[in-house]
């Protein structure tokens, strides 16, 4: 079965427009494993304009599912991840003034970076995946980089949906197959909705995780985050 990690990034945004604690992100944390899923994301970027450190420390008493905290891994980053100990880590490699993830890693060029990363956070037991494109190589070099997992970047099959989704796929079925025989387990997540989700999950079956925020909030919007979190669920199966 294929996880559902609900990334409450969105939640945050809407609570800080305000000030305030409304809406409280650490009880929508709850509810949404309540309503079923299987998992909690969050990225707490340098500048605080959605979850802020506090919440880092809040959320991790709470979660009792899979906490999977995403980031830049800067000093900072490190820090706070190692203190933490969320089941996964997930390295991103956005500069801090990036409005969302919008590119993988070159795991061939930041290798002994990544290296020396993904080894300091072994140490701490914490799971580590690697957001990455869907190029053969990189994905390759993601597992000389010792990593567990990939994060495919799913953006662009989500762009290119509507207009031939077999086209659309096809590189993200071919990066699975690499990835399942380098030994990585396999992640996806960016821009995937109740569109697209289950024709993903029909074409990549082995997948492990998928982390969504921004369209689930969106679609909590008229359908109500219980229900909605069943939408996604059954789109899994």
């Amino acid at each position: 079965m294929t996880r559902l990690s609900v990334n409450i990034n969105k939640i945050a945004t809407l609570r800080n427009a305000r000030g305030g604690n409304n809406p409280n992100v650490a009880h929508v944390a709850q509810d949404c494993e309540r309503f079923g899923a299987q998992g909690i994301t969050i990225h707490p970027r340098p500048d605080e304009r959605h979850i802020t450190r506090q919440d880092v420390y809040d959320l991790k008493p709470l979660v009792s599912t899979e906490f999977n905290i995403e980031g830049y891994p800067d000093q900072r980053f490190m820090d706070l991840v190692k203190e933490i100990k969320p089941e996964q880590a997930t390295l991103v490699p956005d500069p801090p003034n990036v409005l969302t993830s919008n590119a993988g890693w070159d795991t061939i060029k930041h290798q002994s970076f990544l290296k020396e990363i993904i080894a300091e956070l072994k140490k701490e037991g914490i799971r580590t995946s690697i957001f990455i494109g869907t190029d053969i190589a990189l994905i390759e070099a993601a597992a000389d980089c010792g990593s567990d997992r990939v994060e495919l970047y799913t953006e662009p099959y989500a762009a290119n949906y509507a207009k031939n989704k077999s086209e659309a796929v096809k590189p993200f079925v071919n990066a699975a197959e690499v990835a399942r025989k380098a030994g990585l387990g396999l992640n996806a997540g960016h821009d995937l909705s109740l569109e697209n989700l289950q024709y993903l999950k029909e074409q990549i079956p082995e997948l492990d995780e998928v982390s969504i925020g921004h369209a689930l909030i969106c679609d909590a919007l008229y359908y109500g985050l219980e229900n909605t979190i069943q939408l996604y669920l059954r789109d899994l199966q």
